[in-house]
């Protein structure tokens, strides 16, 4: 049986916090499957071709490195789903610190009576990265600030090509 996990977000920009959930979840599984959420109410820095292709680039070496096929794709509406639509049978979710353990276990509860079939693994993010988070790196960015300490250089390339007009 090939294990297939489904991990979504909005990768809005992609942090070195999202790499580090994808890298260890990878380990874990035949196949990941990444899902950018894409909710048409929302104006994202990055559109939604930007941020598929800024995923490609940093998940390339993973893919490699753990012999895991690594898919990207974009859904809007649940993420429950994209990932039944997917065959996955395992959601990963990354988890920082209690509030995300809050809100993650109220989320699996609804996915798990929507997708019995489908279980939500977690990973804890690696202490390094436990405080990062994309909507924070976009108000830095943003504003001006420096970015580099949160994301890779290929990312942060692209944050300074939108320049801080992006607020």
């Amino acid at each position: 049986m090939i294990r297939i996990g489904f991990y979504s977000g909005s990768f809005d920009p992609v942090t070195l916090g999202h790499t580090d959930v994808i890298r260890r979840a990878a380990g874990l599984l035949d196949k990941l499957v990444i899902g950018i959420g894409v909710n048409p109410g929302k104006a994202p820095m990055f559109d939604e071709a930007e941020r598929v292709a800024m995923l490609e680039d940093e998940v390339r070496s993973i893919a490699e490195a753990t012999k895991t096929e690594i898919a990207i794709v974009t859904f809007s509406g649940l993420a429950v789903d994209a990932a039944r639509a997917n065959k996955a049978s395992i959601i990963i979710r990354g988890l920082r610190d209690g509030t995300d353990f809050d809100y993650e276990m109220q989320m699996a509860g609804m996915n798990g009576e929507m997708a019995p079939e489908i279980q939500t693994v977690y990973v804890a993010a690696s202490p390094s990265v436990r405080h990062i988070a994309a909507n924070l790196v976009r108000a830095v960015a943003s504003m001006g600030g420096d970015p580099s300490p949160f994301v890779s250089k290929a990312v942060l390339k692209r944050l300074k090509a939108k320049g801080p007009k992006t607020r």
